[in-house]
């Protein structure tokens, strides 16, 4: 791990401590958690890488139901079905 020095108001300070306390965590563990929790959140937000990867996926698969766009709630639910063995 790599050590870092941050600066807290003293209220943020006060309410980590203590949501540390009632969680029975250290606040390095809070912290550490707060931050892979905001990097996931805005990774999500980051979208533009996806759009060439998806243009790679366009008409490379194909399906023995040629209404699958139109019908796809259909087919899931009958492949619910057939997985429940009803």
């Amino acid at each position: 791990m790599v050590r870092a020095q941050i600066r807290l108001t003293e209220s943020q300070a006060r309410a980590l401590k203590e949501r540390a306390r009632l969680e029975k965590r250290s606040v390095a563990d809070l912290v550490r958690a707060s931050i892979a929790d905001y990097l996931v959140r805005h990774a999500a937000r980051d979208r533009s890488g996806l759009v060439p990867q998806a243009r790679k996926l366009v008409g490379r698969y194909h399906s023995k139901h040629p209404d699958l766009a139109e019908n796809h709630d259909r087919y899931l639910a009958g492949a619910y079905d057939h997985e429940s063995g009803r």
